[in-house]
């Protein structure tokens, strides 16, 4: 029960007032980094400001105080970002809340069957193709803004190819003043972790954008033109549903919850390794569901550890919970006291910050790596998962992608197995060498390497007994499990030695194997005294039967 442990009350233990003084420190810093970054995310969802700062302050406190991991921060994340704005497009504000709060139900579920390192079965490849996908999305999905390009009435580009089209469509709409501001703005978030090293590149450009627009001739969209904006503390909202909304939800709520898990969990092993410690997956998870169904209820979107805030909180010194629980309560004071400001920032600054998040997690380096040193197989499951993930959605990436990964996997592990039959020598043999044992005609032996699956089940096939043969033997010393598929092949094969009079033995039969055919019966069938230790006892076995047989 350990694993379903909130990291908080463990690290509380020997808190003493240095560790809380490091903690406050860097849980503001991240509440600085976290700013315009829940803004930014969340108008990239297809919603308003306030809903990513919500998000960041609920399910922040309540990942915090559960999870399993001491220095985990959790918010909105650009990882949701094509996702929400599509869940929103088509089912609103009230479709996005039951699907995070059903995608909560399914983290706690999975964390209580503690499914947490079960996740470390998806595939690199795959995590790395969405990954870089998403990426790609999001900075289509930022041109309009950072270019400054008008659509028409009605124009509202859902998928990603729809957004492209209507860009191209639509480019001579390209505004200059907007193009100077997300230049500047794009300059100053990258040049700023060269100069500024303590202060955050994001909170600079918006400063400055907020200023170009304020004092210069420029005339450009701001946040203000297109929301509204409150500084009001998030509220309780209990949505209207019926079972056909529900339904409806499943299939985005499955989405959220396992993409929720993942980059939860991938933010917890990157921050093990940063302060040498030891995650507990399972508590993550429920905590993760927890902050989800939190923030759907309080007008939030859905959230997941955000790796860069808490690598950032890492470096500032924080170390235990209590830092991502102060990130929240700043982020409160900010929203009641700072929020009207942010109706000033200039929507292509908004569209500079989140390019510079789509570059940080597009992992440019890891793809093209990939791409020059994995196996084909890998690099098919990749590219696959990455034009899924930019043509069509997430859904239908990680679908494709795992069955794929999973089809082109028993593809390999059949090419691994194999059933080689030994090479039969008499006295006329030249150069033999004299440790070989001389076996009798009748004996004919076949050593069968590799798992047994159903993806290997024909290998059986490729056992021949000639007519003089009298007695069969399998050597399965190399046979690390076997399924119901290749227990049946070899229930054929035993038919077959039957009608033809001969014995079949076994040869040091592996655990697994053994257990599946004993409850199977298969043991009974071919009769416990031809299962023999190992390949010795076997022939020698052997050797009795023909002898008795004559």
């Amino acid at each position: 029960m350990n694993q379903l442990k909130p990291m908080l009350l463990t690290s509380l233990k020997n808190y003493n007032r240095s560790q809380f003084v490091k903690d406050v420190t860097a849980g503001i810093i991240v509440a600085i980094i976290a700013l315009p970054l829940s803004i930014a995310l969340a108008l990239a969802s297809g919603v308003g400001p306030e809903a990513g700062i919500f998000t960041a302050i609920v399910a922040g406190f309540v990942i915090s105080a559960l999870g399993g991991s001491s220095v985990q921060i959790a918010g909105p994340t650009a990882a949701f970002a094509t996702i929400v704005a599509g869940i929103v497009a088509k089912n609103g504000m009230d479709g996005l809340i039951i699907a995070t709060i059903l995608a909560g139900v399914f983290l706690i579920l999975m964390g209580l069957c503690h499914f947490g390192s079960l996740i470390k079965f998806i595939p690199y490849t795959i995590t790395t193709g969405f990954t870089s996908g998403i990426a790609v999305t999001i900075v289509i999905g930022q041109l309009k803004d950072f270019f400054g390009i008008s659509y028409p009435d009605g124009v509202k580009p859902i998928e990603t190819t729809e957004k492209l089209k209507a860009f191209f469509e639509n480019f001579s709409t390209f505004n200059l003043d907007a193009l100077i501001v997300g230049g500047v703005s794009l300059a100053i978030l990258i040049l700023a972790p060269y100069v500024l090293k303590k202060v955050p590149g994001s909170l600079p450009a918006v400063i400055v954008g907020i200023l170009m627009v304020k004092f210069l001739p420029l005339k450009v969209a701001t946040i203000g033109n297109l929301y509204t904006i409150s500084n009001s503390l998030p509220t309780l909202h209990i949505p209207s549903m019926n079972l056909s909304m529900i339904g409806d939800a499943l299939p985005n709520a499955f989405t959220i919850a396992v993409l929720a898990a993942i980059e939860s969990l991938l933010s917890c092993v990157v921050a093990d390794g940063m302060i040498n410690g030891k995650h507990r997956s399972d508590m993550e998870l429920v905590a993760q569901g927890a902050g989800n169904i939190a923030s759907a209820l309080f007008g939030g979107i859905p959230a997941t550890g955000a790796i860069a805030r808490t690598a950032a909180n890492i470096k500032n010194g924080g170390r235990t919970p209590i830092a991502g629980i102060v990130h929240s309560i700043t982020l409160v004071i900010v929203l009641v006291v700072l929020m009207p400001f942010a109706g000033m920032i200039p929507m292509p600054t908004i569209a500079a910050i989140l390019f510079v998040v789509a570059y940080n997690m597009c992992q440019w380096r890891t793809f093209v790596h990939l791409i020059r040193t994995a196996p084909k197989s890998d690099i098919i499951v990749l590219l696959t998962t990455f034009i899924l993930t930019v043509v069509f959605d997430l859904v239908v990436a990680i679908e494709i992608g795992m069955v794929l990964a999973c089809l082109l996997f028993i593809k390999r592990m059949s090419e691994e197995t194999h059933v080689d039959s030994w090479t039969y020598v008499d006295d006329d043999t030249p150069d033999v060498d004299e440790h070989l044992r001389r076996l009798p005609l009748q004996i004919r032996v076949y050593e069968i390497t590799g798992p047994l699956f159903f993806g290997a089940a024909d290998a059986i096939e490729h056992i021949v007994v000639k007519d003089f043969t009298t007695c069969l033997i399998l050597r399965m010393r190399s046979v690390p499990a076997l399924d119901s598929t290749a227990l049946n092949a070899l229930q054929n094969l035993t038919k077959v030695c039957e009608s033809k009079g001969i014995t079949l033995v076994f040869s040091h039969v592996n655990e697994q194997p053994m257990k599946v055919m004993v409850k199977s019966g298969f043991v009974d069938l071919v009769g416990k005294e031809n299962f023999c230790p190992n390949i010795r006892a076997a022939l020698d076995h052997a050797e009795k039967i023909i002898a008795t047989a004559k």
